[in-house]
């Protein structure tokens, strides 16, 4: 029943309901406690956290109190230039208004994360399509991430998560236009009508999870393809607000990441460090142990260029240095190499015989891409270089495989930065928000790593704030 002439006989009712309990759902139900009398958070799984407890934990701001910037002597950066790079990686599709809000405000968005406790490592790194050190990297895995969070979401009394809980419609009334509340299937108790006397904030996550979706709206994007997503990533919630009237901008952009671990598709610790150690000098090396691209370019033109060298897997080629550099502890290393995951050696040629490279095209790869370094041009593929790189001269060294797997959908709800739901001819639809990856139109053709979390913190805290105070924004 998505619309209805009159109010529903609810079997339960809140002040704010909140569906998805990832980042953006929880800090949204953070938001709402201080001001709403009840808050429900509804979520399909049996477990908190969808892709968010399974992210890497990267958050790019240009500042925070951490300071970690300054205190790395790792130059200057500013909201504007964030900015920039993330118009610039978007191709121009990019809501320039929605940006400006991500990036201005993502610093105190890290600030909440820091103040419910989630720790971050003493490093900064510079990741592809950003030109300025500013990726805060988590040390709390995903699930302590989340379980922190669900923690300080929950700490003012009035805020209550409910697991196994799958909404199945949203119920919006004819004759005014305001949505009045979901209805739920849930696990024990069949399905539910739930009302929400104030608002509902949609923070499902995206669709990548979909094979049938996605492949709709990009048609290569088959089965063959990996997915680094959790199993519930199916964005059928979007259906439901299109039921009643919502819009939807971009859903043909989805996106691949070049460094998923090739025999699951998805994101470890590897696929993670073979991301973010491109600002510290890490190299990308085809099977043929030859470098294909500029490592700090958008995961777009990465996954493309390694799409097009032909079949898979390509690596990522790094020291011991740049393990220290990242934060990254010998039992974790060890670890690696010991499940396989990464190969290592004492020197270059062993390195390429492990890995099946010819240690003569190897050798030479690498000892190009060091002397690009001192001298601070990268002729072969323009990449930017910095005092930062470290140049892969010292072992051990080590080889981590990696292949594209769809990983994010910059398509979505189309929101304002108010973070209401527009309809399809861009007004706002009454009592209905959304934030985070279920929204359209903030990352254009491409999303900049770190920028996925930073998005959900922001605009899920936006989504949660009072009326007086959302409207003032």
């Amino acid at each position: 029943m998505p619309y209805v002439s009159t109010q529903p006989a609810w079997d339960l009712s809140f002040d704010v309901v909140v569906i998805g309990s990832g980042y953006a759902g929880l800090t949204a139900a953070y938001e709402a406690s201080a001001w709403a009398d009840s808050v429900v958070v509804l979520e399909k799984m049996a477990y908190t956290g969808g892709n968010s407890r399974i992210a890497g934990g990267g958050y790019c701001c240009w500042d925070s109190k951490l300071k970690l910037r300054e205190k790395l002597g790792l130059g200057q950066d500013s909201w504007e230039l964030h900015a920039a790079d993330t118009l610039a990686a978007g191709g121009g599709f990019g809501d320039e208004e929605l940006v400006k809000v991500m990036c201005r405000e993502a610093p105190a968005g890290l600030d909440l994360l820091v103040d419910a406790g989630i720790t971050f490592r003493n490093s900064l790194p510079r990741i592809g399509g950003h030109s300025a050190y500013r990726s805060y990297q988590m040390a709390d895995n995903g699930a302590e991430v989340m379980s922190k969070l669900e923690a300080f979401a929950c700490q003012r009394g009035n805020v209550t998560i409910v697991r196994k809980a799958a909404v199945d419609g949203i119920i919006r009334c004819k004759e005014s236009g305001r949505v009045l509340g979901v209805s739920v299937e849930l696990a024990e108790q069949g399905t539910k009508v739930i009302g929400a006397n104030q608002r509902v904030v949609i923070a499902t996550g995206g669709y990548a999870a979909d094979v049938e979706l996605r492949s709709a709206y990009k048609p290569g994007l088959t089965a063959a393809y990996n997915c680094t997503n959790h199993k519930g990533a199916t964005g059928e919630v979007i259906r439901f607000a299109k039921e009643i009237g919502a819009d939807t901008s971009h859903m043909e952009f989805v996106q691949l990441y070049p460094c998923a671990n090739p025999k699951t598709g998805g994101i470890d610790q590897g696929a993670f460090l073979c991301f973010s150690g491109t600002g510290y000098g890490l190299v990308y090396v085809n099977r043929e142990g030859k470098r294909f691209v500029n490592e700090l370019d958008t995961r777009e033109r990465v996954s493309n260029a390694q799409i097009s060298n032909g079949e898979g897997p390509s690596y990522s080629i790094l020291n011991q240095r740049i393990f220290d550099a990242l934060g990254i502890g010998a039992q974790d290393v060890e670890r690696m190499v010991r499940s396989g995951r990464a190969l290592t050696a004492d020197s270059l040629a062993v390195l390429a015989r492990e890995a099946g490279f010819d240690p003569q095209v190897f050798t030479a790869t690498i000892e190009a891409h060091n002397q690009a370094i001192a001298q601070g041009c990268d002729p072969a593929f323009g990449k930017p270089m910095t005092q930062a790189m470290i140049p892969l001269e010292e072992g051990p060294f080590f080889a981590i495989a990696q292949w594209p797997s769809v990983h994010y959908c910059m398509g979505g709800l189309r929101i304002d930065p108010q973070t209401h739901v527009l309809d399809i001819w861009g007004d706002p639809i009454p009592g209905l928000h959304a934030a985070g990856e279920v929204c359209g139109g903030l990352h254009g053709i491409d999303r900049l790593g770190g920028n996925g979390i930073a998005e959900c913190v922001v605009f899920g805290r936006r989504a949660g704030r009072a009326p007086e105070q959302l409207e003032s924004l």
